[in-house]
């Protein structure tokens, strides 16, 4: 039971383990649309890049670089305060879906070279390319598992 309550703790100014992992679910599911739908769509809504891909560390180094001039989850990235009823092993069960379907329209609707050939709309690094945007799903969670991390070590 401690351990249940730890998850769903809400440390002062900082999000649960629960709302972190909330969070990168909204993420990965929204990110997923951009693999998932038809090529003419997302081409339709992001647009043609005119650059190369930038390399994972650059683009790593501009999200950070953003978060440190204040950006921060636009609302509809926000997790809604979430109950211990509700359930870790449901919300991690969630978290397994949502990544196991990022996965599968990844390998199974995009090539190689669709990766830098298709734009997304990011809300704080703008039109990216989806290999870009693959970078940052790796990182963006990396981020947030070691935020649950921290909270933990000081809990």
């Amino acid at each position: 039971m401690l351990l249940m309550k730890l998850f769903f703790h809400r440390p002062q100014n900082k999000w649960s383990a629960a709302e972190n992992v909330q969070h990168l679910i909204i993420s990965t599911n929204t990110t997923t649309l951009a693999y998932a739908l038809p090529g003419f769509l997302v081409r339709w809504i992001g647009g043609t890049p005119n650059r190369s891909s930038r390399p994972y560390e650059t683009v790593k180094e501009k999200y950070y670089k953003k978060l440190s001039e204040g950006g921060k989850a636009s609302a509809r990235f926000v997790p809604k305060p979430i109950e211990i009823k509700y359930g870790k092993q449901k919300i991690m069960a969630n978290w397994q879906k949502a990544t196991a379907k990022f996965i599968r329209a990844l390998q199974n609707n995009r090539s190689e070279a669709d990766l830098d050939n298709f734009l997304a709309k990011h809300p704080l690094l703008g039109r990216i390319t989806l290999r870009e945007l693959c970078y940052f799903t790796i990182f963006h969670t990396e981020h947030h598992l070691l935020s649950i991390h921290k909270t933990r070590e000081t809990t």
